[in-house]
């Protein structure tokens, strides 16, 4: 894995290089050729220079890290199983920032739920992005009150029987009225805290099958669980257990998180190799 590794990491360099080179040159031979002007004006035209190839370097390094989970979402087959590269991108700044802050173990795994999709198609996700595959593909349940076949409203209080948004780590198993179970913190001020007080966790449900569906037009639903299809429950929950990342993701609703500062996951994405 150490050369699989290295061969990432020159492929990173070569990127970026070969982007930087080509908006980096003109500027230079622009600034060797710039005719003489009093001292002011050569200041004012060497800061204009700089705040450009700032600003052009950044956006240089935004392109190299698009192109960086781009290249994991292919690799993934992402698209082919129905993610959205948005979602992808977004659980990803969200995975960086949280191991990056020490949040997380060191499994290299990647849980996401989109309720952008109805209950109807499988839309929980779980990745392993060190070898970069999608490990499961499957149901999931949103809470009863969120909305019919299609989620629609999330809630973070106590007894609302409705999802919660935003970014989980997981905690411990233990077992419960649905068997082995899966507890959740949630990270997000405002969307999850609540989780532990909510008794919001990851379970099997005989209600979360194809047969239901078939049966019913619709998926059963939770009290706000990511409740998954009862027996393959117990792989999955085995799977990420302590300290890994669940993002629950639906659009437009006003959902922000500290840990979607794409600055931060840059960051750390150039400054730590081995975070992927």
């Amino acid at each position: 894995m150490g050369n699989v590794q290295n061969k990432r990491n020159m492929v990173k360099g070569k990127r970026f290089a070969t982007r930087v080179l080509p908006f980096f040159a003109p500027l230079f031979f622009a600034t060797l050729t710039a005719p003489s002007k009093t001292v002011e004006a050569r200041g004012n035209v060497a800061t204009h220079i700089n705040v450009e190839a700032e600003a052009k370097l950044h956006a240089l390094k935004v392109s190299n890290f698009q192109m960086n989970l781009l290249e994991i979402y292919e690799e993934a087959g992402l698209e082919k199983q129905g993610m959205a590269f948005e979602v992808f991108d977004k659980a990803m700044i969200g995975y960086l920032n949280l191991r990056n802050a020490g949040l997380l173990s060191d499994k290299q795994l990647l849980s996401v739920v989109d309720f952008d999709k109805p209950s109807t198609e499988k839309r929980f996700w779980l990745i392993d992005l060190k070898n970069r595959e999608v490990l499961e593909n499957t149901y999931v349940s949103h809470g009863k009150n969120s909305g019919g076949t299609k989620a629609k409203n999330f809630s973070n209080t106590d007894d609302s029987n409705m999802s919660s948004l935003g970014f989980y780590v997981t905690g411990e198993t233990y077992i419960g009225r649905h068997g082995l179970s899966l507890k959740l913190d949630g990270m997000d001020e405002k969307f999850n805290s609540n989780a532990r007080l909510r008794d919001i966790v990851m379970h099997g449900a005989d209600y979360v099958s194809e047969d239901f569906i078939n049966q019913n037009g619709w998926l059963g639903r939770s009290e706000g669980c990511p409740a998954l299809p009862m027996g393959l429950h117990q792989e999955v929950i085995n799977q990420v257990q302590d300290r890994t990342v669940l993002f629950l993701h639906a659009s437009g609703h006003e959902y922000d998180s500290r840990f979607l500062n794409q600055k931060m996951a840059m960051e750390a994405f150039y400054n730590n190799e081995n975070i992927i």
